[in-house]
C-alpha cells in the first residue's frame, strides 16, 4: 500500500467503523442521561427487594406444610434453599432481560408521528433503541450493585453448597445472561411493532407483559408445573428471560443439554431480532407520519 492509499483510507473511514461510532456516542450520551438520577436507581432498587421477605416466608410455610402433610422436603428436586436461591437469581435474569417502556415506546412513535425523527436523520431505530438500552442496564447494574450485593450477603445461607466451581458454568452463566438481554430485547421490540396495525395497543401490551412474567418462570421454577406444561413452556422462548440462566447457575441443566439450551437461546435471539427487522420494514410501508 501506497502513501497516497494510505491517506486516502484515513480520509475515508470504514463505513462499519462510522456506523459504530455513532451509536457508540449515543450510548454515551444515553449513559450519562441514566446516571443523573442514579439516586433514584438506588433508592427504587432497595424497595424492589422488600417483596423478597414476603416471598421468602410464603415459600417456607409452602415447605412446612409440604413436610407435615407428605414429608417432603423437596419439590420437582428444588429444595426450600434451592427454591430460595433460584427467586433471588431470577431477579438477575430479569435485570438484562426485561425492557420496561420499550414495546410500549415504540408504540407511542408510531401513533404520535415521533417515528419520523428516525427516518429524516441517518439513524436506525433499533440499532439506536439497543444502544440507548445498552447504556440503561449498565447505569442499572452500576446503581444496584450495592443493593444485590447487601442482598445476596444476607442471603448467602441459602447458596450454601450450590455457587460453581468450575469456569464452565460461570461462562456459560454470562452467555446466558448477555443472550436473555438481546431475547428480551428483540421480543419487546417486536410487540412495539404492532403499533404499526393497531393504533391503541396498551390492553395488548399489558397482556403479554403479564403473561411473560408468568410463563418465563418468573413466579416460580417451570419444573412445579405438570410434566405436559412444564415441557410446553421450557419449548417456548420466553424461559430464556428468567428461568434458564437461573437453572444454568443452580447447576441443574449441564453437559450437552446445557450447550443445547444456550444453542437455542442464541437461535430465538436471531429469530426475534430478523423478525423485529422485517416487521418495521413492513410497517414503514404503510406508515403515515402524522402529528409529532
Amino acid at each position: 500500500m501506497n502513501i497516497l492509499e494510505i491517506t486516502r483510507s484515513q480520509a475515508n473511514p470504514p463505513r462499519l467503523w462510522i456506523r459504530l461510532r455513532k451509536y457508540v456516542r449515543v450510548f454515551r450520551v444515553s449513559l450519562v442521561e441514566r446516571m443523573t438520577y442514579r439516586a433514584d436507581f438506588l433508592i427504587s432498587t432497595f424497595l424492589r427487594f422488600l417483596p423478597m421477605l414476603t416471598t421468602i416466608l410464603l415459600w417456607q410455610a409452602v415447605y412446612a406444610g409440604a413436610r407435615r402433610f407428605s414429608g417432603r422436603s423437596e419439590l420437582s428436586g428444588f429444595s426450600f434453599h434451592d427454591m430460595i436461591a433460584y427467586l433471588l437469581l431470577v431477579n438477575i435474569s430479569r435485570m438484562f432481560s426485561s425492557m420496561p417502556g420499550l414495546a410500549a415506546g415504540i408504540a407511542r412513535d408510531i401513533r404520535d408521528g415521533s417515528l419520523k425523527k428516525y427516518l429524516l436523520q441517518p439513524i436506525d431505530m433499533i440499532d439506536y433503541l439497543v444502544a440507548y438500552r445498552v447504556a440503561h442496564k449498565v447505569a442499572y447494574i452500576a446503581a444496584s450493585f450495592i443493593p444485590y450485593a447487601v442482598l445476596f450477603f444476607l442471603c448467602r445461607g441459602f447458596f450454601v453448597g450450590l455457587v460453581p466451581t468450575d469456569p464452565i458454568t460461570w461462562l456459560a452463566y454470562g452467555v446466558s445472561l448477555i443472550l436473555a438481554f438481546l431475547v428480551g430485547f428483540a421480543f419487546e421490540a417486536c410487540v412495539g411493532m404492532v403499533g404499526f396495525w393497531f393504533l391503541e395497543v396498551t390492553s395488548i401490551l399489558y397482556i403479554v407483559m403479564t403473561l411473560n412474567f408468568f410463563v418465563s418462570g418468573h413466579m416460580f421454577p417451570l419444573d412445579l408445573l405438570p410434566p405436559f406444561w412444564a415441557g410446553l413452556l421450557r419449548a417456548l422462548p420466553f424461559q430464556y428471560m428468567a428461568y434458564f440462566p437461573a437453572v444454568v447457575f443452580l447447576g441443574k441443566i449441564r453437559g450437552a443439554e446445557l450447550a443445547w439450551g444456550l444453542a437455542l437461546q442464541g437461535v430465538w435471539a436471531i429469530g426475534f431480532w430478523l423478525l423485529a427487522r422485517w416487521l418495521y420494514q413492513i410497517g414503514l410501508r404503510r406508515y403515515s407520519a402524522f402529528g409529532g
